[in-house]
């Protein structure tokens, strides 16, 4: 299988995490969406990252549904079985997803537009949804279920925290999220994620 897309981009990374920790072969293609426009369209004319291009040459989108079709491939998942747990589950990814989309919102914003196009009332409103996603998830972390570490909420919000210190540090309130900061630095140590390294290039 062929992954497509820059690392440091928080939905590639928790692919290739993803592929790593359900013992999935795959090759690594760091093509930018943005410096590599036209070699990523000739890949995927939507042009969206991250790409999976599968062994049957079929070329898969979004990291939800390639992580979907990678764990049907690997005959196993990476989250809790039982009702209850899946739901807790999906509430931490969701929290982990929802704070990642807020802050690729920020980062296009600051980085994309020009700042006498910024509009401050939009800006708070996106850093409020960002603060309160990361407030929910410090307190799921207050009580981790026993099945939390290596599973795809685990490992999202560890991708998504590594994302939001290194690319919006002065959006994020590290002193007030320890629970996140000592999650991410135990999956950041493991072997899957030093195999994926965000600044990889």
């Amino acid at each position: 299988m062929r992954l497509i897309g820059m690392l440091d981009s928080p939905y590639v990374r928790r692919v290739a995490v993803t592929l790593r920790l359900l013992d999935q072969p795959f090759a690594h293609e760091p093509v930018s969406v943005f410096r590599h426009y036209d070699a990523f369209a000739a890949i995927n004319p939507v042009v969206k990252a991250p790409t999976l291009v599968t062994d049957d040459g079929v070329v898969l989108m979004d990291s939800t549904l390639i992580i979907e079709h990678l764990e049907r491939l690997a005959g196993r998942r990476l989250s809790p079985d039982r009702p209850a747990d899946h739901a807790r589950a999906q509430r931490i990814l969701g929290l982990a997803l929802a704070a990642c989309e807020k802050t690729v919102s920020l980062v296009y914003e600051f980085n994309l537009r020009p700042e006498e196009k910024h509009h401050a009332p939009w800006i708070d409103r996106v850093r409020g949804q960002v603060g309160a996603a990361w407030s929910l998830l410090e307190a799921e972390l207050a009580s981790p279920p026993a099945w939390l570490e290596g599973s795809q909420a685990w490992l999202t919000c560890a991708v998504v925290w590594t994302f939001a210190t290194r690319t919006l540090p002065e959006s994020v309130e590290v002193a007030a999220r320890p629970r996140l900061v000592a999650l991410t630095a135990r999956a950041e140590a493991t072997p899957a994620f030093l195999a994926t390294p965000f600044d990889e290039v």
